[in-house]
Formats: structure tokens, sequence, C-alpha cells
């Protein structure tokens, strides 16, 4: 079996993109924060303790985006050139939907690193707030869309 991350030898490796084309390539992903109705109002109405909840989860998910090829072994350090986070809040669910888009112009793709961006800020979310609710949720963290490269432009059903 030919593994593109396995050297002849058997040894780790980054896969060589050197030989793919440049493309615009973004991702956009998804995180779900489930909580108590009342830590959802504390959090939309500025009360948590630590502070601004969604604006130190929005610095960190950028942070993470950034970050992502020094966590991921195998991931290749990218010039981002974009990575724009959102909040939702979902009365109803009492959960906030974390969406990240991550856009770059390069050989390799941006999906882990919007994954990333997600995952941290629901993690933010959840350290800035769990002294009010230490039984939140991070669920469905997922890539929703990517486009560029050889494989185009996907979305998810």
């Amino acid at each position: 079996m030919n593994f593109t991350h396995i050297n002849e030898e058997g040894y780790a490796r980054m896969v060589d993109v050197s030989s793919k084309n440049d493309s615009e390539r973004v991702a956009v992903a998804q995180a779900i924060v489930k909580m108590q109705p009342e830590t959802l109002e504390k959090i939309r109405d500025g009360a948590i303790k630590k502070g601004d909840v969604l604006g130190v989860a929005q610095i960190a998910g950028i942070m993470g985006a950034k970050q992502t090829s020094s966590l991921i072994p195998m991931c290749h350090p990218l010039n981002l050139t974009s990575v724009n986070l959102e909040f939702t809040f979902d009365e109803i669910n009492a959960s906030i939907i974390v969406e990240a888009e991550v856009k770059t112009t390069g050989k390799t793709g941006v999906e882990m690193e919007a994954i990333t961006a997600v995952s941290v800020a629901a993690l933010t979310i959840y350290d800035m707030s769990k002294a009010v609710d230490r039984w939140m949720e991070i669920t469905e963290i997922k890539l929703l869309e990517k486009s560029g490269g050889k494989s185009g432009h996907l979305v998810r059903d």
C-alpha cells in the first residue's frame, strides 16, 4: 500500500505539494456549543465574570487557524489571507453556533484551519463560561464547505 504521509523507509513525511498549482482556497466549518439557557443569556448579556466571551473566542479562533500547522503534525504552514468567525445564538436549543471561513491562495486547502478555528473558539467559550455551566457540550464540529484545488467546490448536504 502506498501511504501519502509515509516515505520509502517507513517514516512520517509531509506530502510534497510543490507541483500543485496555486489557487484560491476557501473553507467553512462549524461547531456548536450547547449550554443551559441561563448560560446563553449571560453570554449574550455580557454577564460572564471573565469578560467578553465571544470577543475572546473570536481572537482565539483566529489564532487557532494561524497555528494549525503547529498542532496537526502533517499540516503545511499556510499564508492565510482571511479568517472570519461568526457566532449565532440559538435560543431554542440553548446553544451558540460558531462558524469560521478561512481563505488562502496556495497549493493546499484550508479545511484543517477552518475546523481548528471553530474548535478553539468553542473551547474558549467553554473556558470563559465554565464557572457558570460546567456541563456545556461542544458538538457537530464539521466542514460545511470548501472550494479551490483539484476537487473544486464542495458543499455538505
